[in-house]
């Protein structure tokens, strides 16, 4: 081959070289600095995080035994971009939907995104879902997401414990902890204490496309949740389900607590619910039927009802009455019934007597005396100032108090005070003539289940009480701080004897009120109430304790529009006793008796 030919095709094959890489350069230059396409594809590829969710704490009674866990529930998600030729009238047929709704929540989804599972359906129980999972493979678009949900799997305590459901928007706006669709403590115990029992989420990171698919998993920044901490209540499980079996069928509520401790071993508000029925699916529907029920199941009577006291406030009258020194334990007044009203034959008591016949004209002179010191010349003003200290002592005891707040809403009820009762009928325009009702627990007083249930672990006690409270242990720390304060009422030890010996006789004398607590082979001391209701019937109320010595159970127990504080509640107060500190019912006619009254 000639020489000439050589250089040219040696020419033509570097010409092509440069063409080609200049084609290269032509390209890369217009993706580098004109085209958007890859920049566009980049942007498509972002990190998401898949939040964990720790596992929530546990509620456990005082000894051990499981109340409140979590179980699986299960959401209905739907992507529309992959719901092609979907058949709603099928899917509304096995949702147990009409067209209508089925539709309205499809076109949600689609608005929400094409591309992102949104929910459907929430919170199906197993049972819900078992019914419908086999058929969901005929829906293209619909996958299931598993969740946890509470469950109260005691079946008891359930204005205690509270609500575990959806954040709300303030929820949302006050604590960046939640998102979208997050559950969270809503009342109770559960939101009380959410930050103990909610744990701290973990994550897991991808790298998605603008379609959401999964492109990458990025495991080293990977974090792994920590389990919220578990909860022992003071609770005694199988005292909480005799007391809510007893109170089934009647409005009202009951209050046990240990006295040297103010562990509440059970708490009571009648009627109640099963909060299992206020998670799921059906929850709005429920949620509904009780909301307008009438006698209001989900008022927490024990925390937050306010009743008048009745005679129940007498031994309070008494106590501080005897500290006053203007009275003595062997001090007999006359039942002067032309005054106030009474019942029974006798016709003058002494402290005791007073106490066991539960005498109205005594403890009117008695607070009288408490009330009426001479202190000024003017006996209204006299009345205004004996008054404040008279209220003074009271809110010693806990009364007017939320006790230490350390039950979700409780209430500090009302012990009326001088400026009450300027406001209700001006400045020197009152006396003691006028509020001596208060005497005998009545009038403008008002007071909880769960401050009388303090009020009987005061006396036996002799004088001190802690703060009721119901968290025995969070996590292995024990109890929170300031749980159990120790308080003392000021009153002189020698003072609560009388009292208690009288308490001894309401129950043991054959003229006693509540002779329907009485337990052989233990030394209860108690007190009954019958708290009026004007044009309807009344309260019954009864407060005790057991034993005598070394008490370990202190209560109250009112049973509303039942009558006479002897007549219901003493004796479902007995058979509490008797249960929590015997471990049976020896007295089987009493507990059939109390199951068979129902005053719904």
């Amino acid at each position: 081959m000639k020489k000439s030919d050589l250089k040219r095709r040696s020419l033509v094959f570097n010409g092509i070289v440069i063409v080609i890489a200049c084609i290269f350069i032509a390209k890369l230059s217009h993706l580098q600095l004109i085209s958007s396409e890859w920049s566009n594809y980049a942007g498509r590829l972002t990190e998401d995080r898949e939040r964990l969710d720790p596992v929530r704490g546990q509620f456990l009674d005082r000894n051990g035994e499981l109340l409140v866990t979590n179980i699986a529930s299960y959401d209905l998600l739907i992507t529309p971009r992959k719901a092609t030729n979907l058949d709603t009238l099928a899917l509304a047929e096995l949702l147990g939907w009409d067209l209508e709704r089925l539709l309205e929540q499809l076109d949600k989804a689609s608005n929400y995104s094409r591309y992102v599972a949104s929910v459907l359906v929430k919170q199906l129980n197993y049972k819900e879902y078992a019914a419908i999972s086999k058929e969901l493979y005929r829906f293209p678009g619909i996958k299931a997401r598993t969740r946890s949900i509470r469950s109260n799997v005691a079946g008891v305590a359930g204005h205690l414990i509270g609500e575990y459901r959806e954040a709300d928007k303030n929820d949302l706006m006050r604590d960046k902890f939640y998102n979208l669709g997050d559950y969270k403590g809503k009342s109770g115990l559960e939101s009380r204490h959410e930050e103990e029992l909610r744990g701290i989420p973990g994550a897991r990171y991808h790298i998605v496309d603008v379609r959401n698919n999964k492109r990458e998993v990025l495991a080293d920044l990977d974090t792994m949740p920590v389990s919220g901490s578990d909860i022992t209540l003071t609770i005694d499980l199988e005292l909480q389900r005799f007391a809510e079996k007893l109170m089934e069928g009647k409005r009202g509520s009951v209050v046990a607590i240990e006295p040297n401790t103010g562990e509440i071993l059970a708490i009571v508000s009648s009627p109640f619910y099963n909060s299992d029925d206020l998670t799921g699916s059906r929850r709005g529907e429920v949620y509904d039927s009780l909301r307008i029920h009438p006698h209001k199941p989900l008022y927490n009577r024990a925390l937050r009802g306010t009743y008048r006291p009745g005679s129940i406030f007498k031994m309070l009258q008494g106590l501080i009455a005897l500290d006053e020194g203007v009275i003595y334990p062997h001090s007999v007044i006359e039942c002067n019934r032309e005054i106030i009203g009474c019942h029974g034959t006798h016709t003058a008591d002494n402290l005791t007597q007073a106490i066991t016949h539960s005498c109205n004209p005594y403890f009117r002179e008695v607070m009288r005396r408490v009330v009426i010191r001479g202190k000024n010349e003017n006996h209204l003003i006299d009345a205004s100032i004996g008054l404040e200290h008279w209220s003074s002592r009271i809110e010693d005891f806990g009364f007017g108090t939320d006790l230490g707040g350390n039950l979700p809403g409780a209430r500090k009820g009302q012990i009326p005070t001088s400026e009450y009762y300027d406001s209700i009928y001006g400045k020197t325009h009152w006396g003691y003539s006028t509020i001596y009702s208060i005497s005998i627990g009545e009038g403008e007083l008002l007071t909880t289940p769960l401050q009388m249930a303090n009020l009987a672990c005061i006396i036996a006690n002799r004088g001190t009480y802690r703060e009721p409270h119901a968290i025995r242990d969070i996590g292995g720390t024990g109890k929170p701080a300031d749980e159990d304060d120790l308080h003392n009422t000021s009153v002189d030890p020698k003072h609560f004897e009388p009292l208690i010996d009288a308490m001894q006789k309401v129950i043991e004398d054959e003229s006693g009120t509540a002779r329907r607590a009485m337990v052989e082979g233990l030394t209860i001391c108690g007190k009954t109430g019958t708290v009026q209701n004007k044009g309807d019937l009344d309260h019954s109320a009864f407060m005790a304790f057991a034993p005598r010595e070394n008490p370990q159970i202190a209560l109250s127990v009112y049973v509303e529009y039942s009558g006479h504080g002897g007549t219901w509640a003493a004796p479902i107060a007995g058979l509490l006793i008797e249960q929590y500190l015997t471990d049976t019912v020896k007295y089987k006619y009493r507990l059939n008796r109390v199951l068979e009254f129902d005053v719904e």
